[in-house]
């Protein structure tokens, strides 16, 4: 299990008990009543008390329906909760703010049921007789500003989000301190997602999940996936790493040292340069 724990500044009590003293589920209570039994990883993620979190995951792992638990627990427990989904494309968005609705309408089963309807406003959106609203963003930063006092920021497939999106969200975390999840398969060795998860420190906790630890995945399947794609989309698809872009004309992490040195872009290119033809040199 690739766990890393990070730092937990003021964690937000989950509010499991009611003023009368009665017990309030969890959100993997919620979750199983809704038909979504987390296993072991998903159960850390929805219990977690981190104010920031990464999720770097493989492929067919669930999280998305981990993060629709989390959305919907939030809206449904947290009267007045604002929770926002942003991911590459509204469509994606749409699917996950989908499986959050139809948490919440099973959580209401045998008990009257919960009303969800659609906030007026937002083409993606619902919203809940307690206050609470969900709102699912397009993947243009140009078309998100406007939105304010977001308690519950999850980003989706957050390595193919444009850092512009990101950096138009974040600031509607302000006033109420808001949480904010980035989840996602890595891709490439720049961007939010790999610097949060690289080099974001201790405000952030971050969860990894290889394949090989999923229990729904079989060593069979992996086994022919990694013939068929090849050992790079492999290693990011499945194995939860971060891979030097191939086409990449420099390596990330040399054009990094470089800017933090002040180097010139053509001193940058001979500094390549020589690392390429040694590493040619060296090779057998």
């Amino acid at each position: 299990m690739g766990t890393g724990s990070g730092f937990r500044s003021q964690p937000r009590p989950e509010g499991r008990r009611k003023a009368s003293g009665k017990s309030l589920p969890d959100a993997v209570a919620l979750a199983v009543k809704a038909g979504f039994v987390p296993d072991e990883l998903q159960t850390q993620v929805l219990r977690s008390q981190a104010r920031q979190g990464i999720l770097n995951c493989t492929r067919q792992w669930g999280k998305s329906t981990t993060a629709a638990a989390m959305a919907a627990y939030r809206v449904v427990m947290r009267p007045g909760s604002m929770v926002v989904v942003a991911a590459p494309t509204e469509k994606q968005s749409a699917e996950l703010v989908k499986k959050a609705a139809g948490m919440i309408a099973a959580y209401g089963l045998g008990s009257g049921g919960i009303r969800i309807r659609k906030d007026g406003i937002h083409k993606v959106s619902l919203a809940l007789e307690n206050g609470s609203r969900m709102v699912g963003l397009p993947g243009n930063e140009a078309t998100v500003r406007g939105l304010s006092a977001v308690n519950l920021l999850l980003v989706d497939e957050a390595s193919r989000v444009r850092d512009a999106l990101y950096q138009a969200l974040r600031p509607m975390l302000t006033v109420p301190q808001g949480d904010v999840w980035l989840m996602s398969t890595p891709w490439a060795t720049h961007g939010f997602f790999y610097e949060a998860w690289a080099n974001g420190g201790r405000d952030w906790e971050r969860i990894s999940v290889k394949a090989t630890e999923c229990p729904r995945i079989s060593r069979e399947w992996l086994e022919r996936e990694w013939r068929e794609i090849g050992d790079v989309a492999f290693r990011r698809d499945y194995m939860a790493e971060f891979v030097q872009d191939e086409a990449s004309a420099f390596d990330a992490e040399v054009v990094r040292e470089a800017l933090d040195k002040g180097v010139t872009p053509l001193a940058l290119g001979l500094m390549e340069f020589r690392r390429r033809s040694q590493e040619r040199r060296c090779s057998p």
